[in-house]
């Protein structure tokens, strides 16, 4: 068994959050259920931050510059990132700006990467893809053996798009 380090990446433009979990990569033989959830554990999660009085196109170079670094630190195996979800278009846009320069990032850095909505995340972490945000929360605190939520909330986002990551990891490992 080999570890795998997934960086969960939760877009932004004034937070962007992220949260690395470091899981040990299992064989078809390594299970007799759909996974081992005991070969999990946090390694660090936090935010990206920009203010908004800043002028854009710094927060955009803000965000580019950190998530370099944030790469070169952690030295991920698998990056998972979460989906735009419509529900504002002014705020959508400006998001969608801030994923473009993180897609960017991944894309110089050669890593690979995928994707999910959030009824995906909502569904892989609690079983029901409308959850409420608390008991994903619950959820993210419970898959990591933690004894509080990870704050702030898009770090918890962050952290339940890593896990998401590892469950679909092991689905694909138990089902081929």
């Amino acid at each position: 068994m080999g570890e795998i380090k997934i960086l969960g990446l939760d877009p932004g433009l004034a937070i962007l959050g992220f949260g690395t979990i470091i899981c040990q990569s299992p064989s078809k033989d390594d299970f007799t259920s759909k996974c081992n959830l005991t070969s999990v554990k946090l390694a660090e999660f936090g935010v990206i931050e920009t203010q908004s009085k800043t002028p854009f196109s710094d927060r955009l170079c803000t965000i580019y510059n950190d998530l370099h670094t944030l790469i070169d630190e952690t030295a991920p195996d698998l990056v998972a990132v979460e989906k735009l979800f419509f529900y504002r278009m002014s705020h959508t846009i400006s998001v969608a700006q801030a994923r473009g320069v993180l897609m960017l990032v991944l894309g110089q850095s050669n890593l690979p990467y995928v994707e999910f909505a959030p009824p995906q995340i909502k569904q892989a972490l609690t079983g029901y893809g409308n959850a409420p945000k608390l008991e994903v929360q619950e959820a993210v605190a419970r898959e990591l053996s933690l004894d509080f939520i990870p704050r702030p909330d898009d770090a918890a986002d962050a952290l339940a798009i890593a896990l998401t990551a590892w469950f679909y990891q092991n689905s694909a490992v138990v089902s081929s």
